[in-house]
Order: C-alpha cells, then sequence, then structure tokens
C-alpha cells in the first residue's frame, strides 16, 4: 500500500528529519521524496511504501507531528494510475516575457490535448540585455498513443506562435 504526503513549513523547523525518523518508526519505506525551498519555506513531497497496518499507523502520527512541529501536513492514498509505458515522454521548454497567464494558458492547452503533466518547474529573472522580466518553464509530459505527434506540434507552433511564446517540444532519450 502507498501513501502519498506533502509537507510544507518553515525552513528554520527544519522538519524533514523527524518526518522521515516518523516513516521509519512505523517500518515503512520512501518510495520517492522532493524537497524544495520556496523563500522562508520548505515544501516536501513523498510517497510512502508499507503495509495497511503500518500505513496507517504512520498517518495517524502525521496528525500529531503536524501539530507538534507547526507544519501543514496533507496526505493521500493514491488510486490506481494509468501504465505509464503507453506513454511518449515529451519535454516542453517555454522562454517568455512575464505574463501573469502564461502557465495557465499553457496548462489549458496541455490538458485540452488529454497529455499528462508529469511534473512542471518554472523561474523568473531579468534578461540581461533589456531588463525584461521573463519567465521559463519546464514540463515533463507523458503524451498518450492516441495523440499525433506531427499534427500535436503543429498545432503547439502555431498557438506559441499566436501568444508569441518561444518553446521547445521534444522527446526525452533515456
Amino acid at each position: 500500500m502507498q501513501l502519498t504526503i506533502t509537507v510544507l513549513g518553515y525552513t528554520q523547523s527544519n522538519f524533514i528529519g523527524r518526518l522521515l525518523s516518523a516513516v521509519d518508526d512505523c517500518n515503512c519505506s520512501v518510495v520517492e521524496l522532493r524537497v524544495n525551498r520556496l523563500l522562508a519555506c520548505t515544501a516536501a513531497y513523498l510517497l510512502v511504501n508499507g503495509e495497511w497496518n503500518q500505513i496507517a499507523k504512520l498517518e495517524s502520527i502525521l496528525e500529531s507531528l503536524e501539530k507538534k512541529l507547526e507544519i501543514k501536513i496533507h496526505q493521500l492514498r493514491p488510486g490506481k494510475y494509468a501504465n505509464k509505458d503507453q506513454y511518449t515522454a515529451y519535454s516542453l521548454d517555454i522562454v517568455a516575457l512575464e505574463r501573469q497567464k502564461a502557465l495557465l494558458t499553457m496548462i489549458t492547452f496541455i490538458t485540452g490535448h488529454h497529455i499528462t503533466i508529469e511534473e512542471i518547474t518554472s523561474s523568473q529573472y531579468q534578461d540581461l540585455y533589456t531588463q525584461s522580466d521573463m519567465v521559463a518553464f519546464r514540463f515533463i509530459l507523458l503524451i498518450p498513443p492516441e495523440v499525433r505527434i506531427l499534427n500535436l506540434r503543429e498545432e503547439f507552433q502555431g498557438f506559441c506562435d499566436h501568444i508569441n511564446i518561444d518553446a521547445l517540444l521534444e522527446p526525452i532519450k533515456r
């Protein structure tokens, strides 16, 4: 059985060690862990494996850790997910002038084509030469077999030209 956990807390509280200790105390194992610092906050994402009784014990411990460490914890038992072997993995890199709706517009296009977003990272920076505020996005996409790549590329390029962004869509080579 698996449990997904998201945690948000202040960086100085150093809650990651306590969280991992709780997982170990319940005889569960961490399958995947991601930790990111966002200004004075830290966000952690975990996927944990264990027997049903070990997961249940961990869920109850997480409630007390949330209060004790003054952090926010959300947990969810994942359901069935699609077989990723049938999908083709693509990376999508985007650079654009900073606009409020650039990310939302791109996500709407992607999900409108029934493409799964596996991961998104973004950052803002100031262009060295023009001092313009810029934004860069990187997506990892899983494209289902029924989506024709050539048609998608053509439509995507027209979409990017229309909203004036620069993008590169290419397969991930393993």
